[in-house]
């Protein structure tokens, strides 16, 4: 699957940075929720999404600029 993205992002001409930032984030967002395959990610994805993004603010501490940054990463998956 991540493989897919970074042809995805290659195809719109994503910067080589911003394809690493958003596959580190999905890896991260998938491992989080311990997902085993892609029909894991169908079906109540906001739910799983704000659980994700509340880890981040809350135990992972990071800034609103990273937790955007997430969240588009996970918008494009």
């Amino acid at each position: 699957m991540l493989e897919q993205v970074r042809n995805v992002m290659r195809l719109h001409h994503y910067s080589i940075h911003a394809e690493r930032s958003y596959v580190e984030w999905i890896r991260r967002f998938v491992h989080f929720h311990q997902m085993k395959c892609r029909e894991d990610l169908a079906g109540g994805g906001e739910p799983k999404i704000e659980a994700f993004l509340t880890d981040l603010a809350v135990m992972g501490k990071v800034a609103p600029a990273t937790q955007n940054q997430a969240m588009n990463a996970l918008v494009f998956l």
